[in-house]
């Protein structure tokens, strides 16, 4: 087998995609795999989903499950933006710098066009600044914006960013993208509503993710207009992300989604979140180098302690020393023990 190499080679705490699925959803599948369904996404339990989702957005909706965040990434934006168009986005973005240039494959040639930002986060005024061109035909031109919900930096836009940047959006006449990977895990720091983080917002279409916070390999491509759907199961189709037991995606989905078992888990992850970036912040040597909002916590640990993880199998990888920051996560299963396991190997 081809060794497939990754960013991180440590397994705890090097992301919350290294669980497995919450009882929840594991349960759903099982009850699933009794009988047979219709395919391609046209069985009850997908048809189910559109009024799910609809229900908790407040507004009717059109969903595409899908088994992966850079499908969804690329595919949404893909409905979004023409191959001689531009999509702004953070230059730590997922898209930008995680997803092998699928984004602007699955356009035909679309320009990822970075934004420097604060911390993880563009704001409204750099977003202006930087759409120009527009019927140049010289000029790639402005076409779409996309913003992640945790950022990469794990800090949330507040309410009034995300209104703020779909308003620039808006007036420029360019559709607003949320790669919600974290969705949930934002959601309940904020304490708001998702119809507040999205469409009340100005956010266009949703990444929802649900893979990192209880389900095996479950997202959705949500549709706040329909107008904007085009023709995306073609794209799905051509993307290999037209699945046969596409009800098998959607059985994770509608046990996510249901009774709360996706914000208890994001909670819960959050928490110990939490947790784990106090007890670090107490340490003089490691400094926080972005705050802690939810579940992800970025700290610049010092050679010394980097050796003492690494002598004990928490790995480091090298691009991660000499004063950069070493992303820790924490998931919906993740204990208490487990940080104080992680905590008392450190010896200032």
């Amino acid at each position: 087998m081809v060794q497939i190499k990754t960013k991180r080679e440590r397994v705890q705490f090097a992301s919350d995609n290294v669980t497995g699925a919450c009882p929840e959803v594991l349960k759903a599948i099982i009850k699933a795999n009794d009988g047979d369904r219709t395919p391609y996404g046209n069985d009850q339990i997908s048809a189910d989903l559109q009024n799910k989702f609809s229900e908790i957005f407040e507004k009717q909706v059109i969903v595409f499950p899908t088994a992966s965040g850079t499908a969804s990434n690329a595919l949404a934006l893909s409905t979004m933006t023409p191959s001689f168009g531009n999509i702004y986005c953070h230059r730590f973005s997922h898209i930008n710098t995680d997803e092998c240039g699928a984004p602007e494959f699955y356009t035909g040639g679309a320009k990822l066009v970075n934004i420097y930002g604060v911390g993880g986060k563009i704001t409204a005024k750099e977003l202006d600044e930087s759409v120009n061109g527009k019927d140049i035909v010289h000029h790639t031109q402005p076409s779409s914006v996309s913003i992640t919900q945790l950022t990469e930096t794990g800090e949330t836009y507040k309410l009034d960013e995300i209104k703020e940047i779909s308003d620039v959006a808006h007036h420029h006449k360019l559709n607003i993208h949320m790669d919600g990977a974290r969705f949930a895990n934002a959601l309940v720091s904020l304490n708001c509503s998702p119809a507040e983080m999205t469409w009340k917002s100005g956010i266009d279409v949703l990444s929802f993710g649900a893979t990192k916070n209880g389900c095996l390999a479950a997202e959705a491509i949500i549709f706040f207009k329909p107008e904007l759907v085009g023709n995306l199961p073609f794209l799905m189709k051509r993307a290999g992300h037209l699945l046969s037991k596409m009800s098998f995606v959607s059985t994770q989905l509608d046990a996510y989604i249901s009774n709360d078992v996706w914000l208890k888990n994001a909670k819960h992850a959050n928490l110990m979140g939490k947790k784990l970036s106090d007890r670090l912040n107490k340490y003089p040597e490691i400094k926080l180098a972005y705050p802690t909002h939810a579940n992800e916590i970025f700290v610049k640990i010092p050679e010394k302690i980097i050796k003492q993880l690494n002598s004990e199998g928490y790995t480091i990888n090298d691009d991660e020393w000499d004063g950069k920051a070493v992303r820790l996560v924490t998931a919906w299963n993740t204990e208490p023990n487990d940080i104080d396991n992680f905590l008392n190997i450190i010896k200032p």
